[in-house]
């Protein structure tokens, strides 16, 4: 099967969507498809390249942050998308085109299918969607969102990378959409061996945006400067220097590690050192890194919202918290740094449950829905 996948972040740029992008790609191309990745230059990047079987062409935009994109940026890859994407596809006349957001990325594969009549597939994440990502996409979807409804109704066939994105997608789309969560390659990623660390160390993962809520994991863990414990945020934003500035306000820099934009090689490489995820997020897609964390054998303590939903089985591999609750995450986490036994049972947990996860599950679930597509039904 030939497949253009049409997404304008895509590692080693952007966040967990393009990360969740670059897994599905790849299982598929190690399964024998022809994958070509249609996605966003910036600086620094090959044009054109041939990387982990998987041809990477990437167009002009104005992107200039790995960790963010404007409006405009957005908008340049279309403009500049649609004369490439159109090159591409009489060129390598594939049989289907695959989506990653609605936002920008939907709108060109939509403006493709029209002109050349190549189906589409959209998979939405959650700030595709009205209301998903308030603080960051809402005044974008003010005026938006009158344009966003034909690249929903044109695609063949509709995923959400969980269920709270399925359902609140269907307030605003009616439209069939089926769940496919992200994924991760057990096989490679599970962690082998579980131990407990000393003393007990904590991880977060994303971008030091509003919408992660860095500043609470400060604020909570402040309240634990009785127990022993060590904390590494990976990431990085605009509210990086505003973090650094509330952890020495604490008086805790020695016990935070903030390294900064990492590679998703080094994530993993920290998850593998790490036995909690910290993620106080106000809201959350089904974050990619999560999933990772699963099959590292991380126990998750994360705000009751979103795909969280579906990574954490409330005290059983983690524990889920009313978001505004730091109280309650503090004592959440006092709880488990302090009862060892009570961690190594949680850690046990999530590594079973990742099982669950497994991207030749997700892929196989993907290569059903192209062929069903192709077949006409």
């Amino acid at each position: 099967m030939r497949i253009l996948t049409v997404i304008y972040e895509f590692p080693p740029i952007g966040g967990g969507g393009g990360r969740a992008a670059y897994d599905i790609c790849m299982e598929l191309a190690a399964r024998g498809h022809d994958v070509t990745v249609l996605t966003a230059h910036m600086q620094g990047l090959p044009r054109d390249e041939v990387k982990d079987g998987l041809r990477l062409v990437r167009i002009p935009s104005l992107r200039t942050e790995a960790f963010a994109a404007s409006f405009s940026a957005m908008l340049a890859y279309d403009l500049a998308g649609l004369w490439a994407g159109l090159g591409l596809i009489r060129k390598l006349r594939p049989d289907i085109l695959h989506t990653h957001f609605a936002v920008p990325s939907g709108a060109l594969a939509w403006m493709l299918s029209i002109l050349t009549g190549v189906p589409y597939i959209l998979t939405a994440h959650l700030g595709d969607v009205p209301d998903g990502v308030p603080e960051k996409t809402g005044r974008w979807f003010r005026w938006l969102k009158p344009f966003t409804k034909p690249v929903w109704r044109r695609a063949r066939r509709v995923v959400a990378v969980s269920e709270f994105t399925r359902q609140l997608a269907l307030k605003h789309y009616p439209v069939d959409i089926q769940v496919v969560p992200n994924g991760v390659d057990f096989d490679n990623l599970a962690q082998r061996k579980i131990e407990i660390n000393t003393p007990p160390r904590l991880v977060f993962a994303g971008r030091f945006v509003p919408q992660k809520n860095p500043l609470a994991i400060i604020r909570v863990l402040a309240q634990l400067k009785e127990l022993s414990w060590n904390c590494s945020m990976l990431g990085d934003g605009p509210m990086f220097e505003q973090v650094r500035q509330e952890i020495e306000a604490h008086g805790m820099l020695e016990r935070f590690n903030l390294a900064g934009w990492v590679t998703p090689q080094e994530v993993l490489d920290e998850f593998s050192r790490s036995d909690i995820l910290f993620m106080p997020s106000f809201s959350e897609g089904l974050p990619v890194v999560g999933v990772q964390a699963l099959a590292k054998g991380l126990a998750i303590v994360a705000s009751r919202i979103g795909g969280f939903l579906d990574l954490v089985d409330h005290e059983s591999n983690g524990c889920l918290i009313e978001v505004q609750d730091e109280a309650v995450f503090a004592n959440t986490l006092r709880g488990l740094i302090s009862n060892p036994e009570r961690l190594l049972k949680f850690r046990r947990a999530s590594l079973e449950k990742a099982r669950s996860f497994d991207m030749k599950k997700v892929a196989d679930r993907y290569e059903f829905i192209f062929q069903d597509v192709l077949n006409g039904r």
